[in-house]
């Protein structure tokens, strides 16, 4: 190849070819993959290119059984396979899953099987539902074609259903056995694999891994770094993996679980918090580099570094997944007012919050003061939207302006001075109110607003309920506990001319009230239910106390009933901002 030295060699398989190396063993998965398919339409589609003679990419293995490796389908071969996929295990996973009717692990950790559905008459793939699997001009699970062993056997009880329920003509019949005849020789579909030769090392594996990937939207940086984690330290990326896994599920046996209602992490987002703490560092490209053993400031890559800092990252990591520090955390969490996962206004902000809250305790921070400290920072970054958007340049920018305390006082003083910072008094008259002209139920301003009202022990909207009994993770049923209802109805507005959702939607014109009060206000002005409603609370046995608390909780401006629309909202604005800031400055200090 003019002098060329390739790495790798072109190989030719049919897929039938390919499925029984992999139910041989002999084609093995590495564990530089996640062990997820892609979503069911995306399987899907894979079918529908396949069945339309499309290419659908090439695969890419390693020739060389090394290392620790995962097998597709059983996992008792009795032997190690001798050729790992590096690219295209989503593919050929998926593939598998169906062609042999295996289960596969999804997104959630669950095992499930894929269903892909297929019409014969006019060549149709849908990912299968209960409508499908009822209706006779489906094929409800592809699998049964090739587990029936025969195209004619798929084709003689199809037609003879189908017979059963309508005419079939000659031609059409025809038709059906010819498209499910093309179907099951999909057994034979052409597959062109690059394998890279058994002389190429573990890392330069990896590193031909993040190259392929880089080069589109396929991987993120936390990616490489789960890459090379498990070429090196696979028992770290499974401990993650296990851990995100069990944070879903309830313990069944009694024994202590990560379990929680609020958050369930994924493993990338469990690394985040351990490359914090370990690294004090947010930016990963730049840990991917560290953890490869290279010297940031020379550029030189040394074996010896490379052990020293996934040492660094094993000991942060078990910090991380520690269970009483997490559970511990859960208590922060409710701290700051967050009580369901519906009031989480960003994920990263509890990762990178959790590394904080575990720096605090490695500098000696008691746990009380820890959650104290948390909780508020918490509330802050969330309030604030302080890891959206460039979360690591945020972050990055948060663990440098702690990488020289060494006491927990230290900490404390400088967590409080950068929450100063930016909770000025400025930002509570000013800017919150001007960024609480919004609109939206994920804003992270009405979010702040729900969670300031758990904190206070506030009632919800013309209710004894407090906003915290309704949003307790513990209360499950058809419908929501707590819903928004619009202060200013919106077909009200469309009569007096507002027709943009922005403007109906806006944070200041939605009440958090329970779902039985919401089902019975109607469309009429405020100026028409209000009386009403409150002469209501009044005899359920409201005293005037609780109808004060109404206008302070539910940010109501007297009168508010009666002002014209922008009017009211630039009021209510004001008053949830000072609701939201009265909460913050009621949390507990470290």
């Amino acid at each position: 190849m003019n002098g060329t030295t390739t790495v790798f060699k072109q190989v030719s398989y049919t897929l039938e070819n390919l499925l029984a190396y992999i139910e041989q063993g002999d084609i093995g998965l590495p564990d530089i993959q996640r062990p997820f398919v892609w979503p069911a339409t995306k399987v899907r589609d894979l079918f529908d290119s396949m069945f339309r003679g499309f290419p659908v990419g090439y695969l890419l293995f390693w020739d060389n059984a090394n290392g620790g490796v995962k097998t597709i389908g059983s996992d008792e071969k009795g032997h190690a396979p001798n050729r790992l996929i590096v690219d295209g295990q989503q593919r050929l996973t998926s593939l598998y899953a169906v062609l042999k009717g295996k289960p596969i692990v999804d997104s959630e950790y669950r095992r499930a099987r894929l269903e892909i559905a297929f019409r014969p008459r006019d060549e149709v793939f849908q990912v299968a539902d209960a409508a499908i699997r009822r209706d006779p001009e489906y094929i409800s699970s592809i699998s049964d074609v090739w587990l029936n062993g025969h195209a004619y056997k798929t084709i003689g009880a199809f037609v003879e259903r189908l017979k059963a329920r309508r005419d079939v003509s000659a031609e059409e019949e025809d038709a059906i056995a010819a498209n499910l005849g093309r179907l099951f020789e999909l057994k034979n579909y052409p597959f062109t694999a690059l394998e890279i030769a058994s002389s190429v090392d573990e890392e330069q594996v990896a590193d031909i891994f993040v190259r392929i990937n880089s080069a589109g939207a396929k991987l993120r940086q936390s990616d490489f770094i789960l890459t090379l984690m498990s070429v090196f330290w696979d028992e770290g990326r499974r401990d993650l993996e296990d851990f995100a896994r069990r944070s879903r599920t309830p313990s069944v046996d009694g024994k202590p679980s990560p379990f929680n209602p609020l958050w369930h992490p994924e493993p990338d987002q469990l690394l985040r918090t351990s490359v914090a703490v370990g690294f004090r560092r947010a930016r990963l490209e730049h840990v991917y580099s560290i953890l490869r053993g290279k010297d940031l400031e020379t550029g030189q890559y040394s074996d010896q570094r490379r052990e020293q800092q996934f040492a660094v990252l094993a000991t942060a990591q078990s910090r991380t997944l520690d269970l009483t520090a997490w559970l511990e955390f859960w208590k922060v969490v409710q701290a700051a007012g967050i009580r369901d996962r519906g009031s989480i206004s960003s994920e990263t902000a509890l990762a990178y919050t959790y590394a904080l809250f575990l720096i605090g305790r490695d500098l000696g921070l008691e746990w009380w003061r820890a959650r104290a400290a948390a909780a508020r920072w918490l509330f802050m970054s969330a309030l604030t939207g302080r890891y959206t958007g460039s979360s690591e340049t945020a972050m990055d920018q948060d663990l440098a302006a702690f990488r020289d305390i060494t006491g927990a006082d230290a900490f404390v003083a400088r967590l409080e001075g950068q929450i100063n910072a930016r909770l000025t008094e400025d930002y509570w008259t000013i800017t919150l109110p001007n960024e609480l002209e919004t609109a939206g139920v994920r804003s992270p301003y009405l979010l702040a607003y729900q969670a300031a009202l758990v904190l206070r022990g506030a009632p919800a909207f013309l209710s004894k309920q407090t906003v915290a009994e309704l949003v307790s993770p513990d209360v499950v049923g058809k419908r929501a506990q707590l819903e928004r209802h619009h202060l200013f109805p919106k077909a009200y507005l469309e009569r007096l001319g507002v027709t943009s959702a922005v403007d109906i939607n806006q944070v200041a014109n939605l009440a958090i009230v329970a779902w039985d009060l919401n089902g019975r206000i109607s469309d009429q002005g405020p100026h028409q239910y209000w009386n009403g409603l409150v002469d209501e609370f009044r005899q359920s046995g409201a005293t005037e106390d609780d109808i004060a608390l109404q206008y302070r909780w539910q940010a109501l401006p007297v009168g508010w009933e009666s002002m014209p629309y922008k009017e009211f909202l630039a009021e209510r604005r004001r008053l949830m901002a000072s609701v939201i800031r009265s909460a913050f400055e009621g949390m507990p200090r470290a």
